[in-house]
């Protein structure tokens, strides 16, 4: 008889998730190439009630895409002895650069424990970060781990924009800084 039309099943992708609003573009395009599910590692996210603010974001976006979600346990103190030393950096300085790659970290570490293909990550649509420094960051943590980084800049094509305005048109929660302490600034 004829051949098989059954497309062979889409690799699994676990996203990593830095806040409800930088992965409304990602996600859905993601899903065109890979079984995605979201990851959201969020101990760098402070105080608390923020931390459950955006937790409660990414659920809604996850139950609006009909995606699967996890989320890695809230550790705080945990975060903060890691990057205390580099507490005086000046905002998307090494300090930056050392939480991207504890959160990248724990992804691959879920990866690899969920039996996921691919990783890949939201942050890079943010205009305030370096995506070629992410990019790199994700790279190195993924390959540790035997799995495939799947390199994007979400922000071109003018993705940080659309990603506001999608956020919006489902009235997702927005912060206003990137999530630690001493990101908070003038908040």
């Amino acid at each position: 008889m004829g051949q098989s039309l059954r497309r062979p099943p889409k690799p699994k992708l676990l996203l990593h998730i830095c806040c409800a609003p930088d992965a409304t573009v990602p996600w859905p395009r993601l899903m065109e190439d890979f079984m995605v599910t979201g990851y959201f590692y969020g101990s760098n996210v402070h105080p608390g009630d923020e931390y459950l603010l955006r937790a409660r974001a990414v659920e809604a976006l996850a139950r609006h895409l009909d995606g699967d979600v996890l989320f890695e346990p809230y550790d705080p103190e945990g975060w903060m002895d890691r990057t205390r030393r580099l507490e005086g950096e000046v905002e998307g300085g090494g300090r930056c650069g050392l939480c991207f790659a504890l959160q990248l970290l724990q992804c691959a570490k879920r990866a690899v424990a969920g039996g996921f293909d691919h990783m890949c990550t939201t942050l890079t649509i943010s205009p305030h970060k370096d995506p070629a420094g992410i990019n790199r960051i994700g790279f190195a943590v993924s390959s540790l781990f035997g799995i495939r980084w799947v390199e994007r800049v979400w922000r071109k094509g003018d993705g940080f924009k659309k990603s506001v305005s999608e956020s919006r048109r489902l009235g997702l929660y927005r912060q206003r800084w990137c999530g630690c302490l001493w990101s908070m600034g003038g908040v």
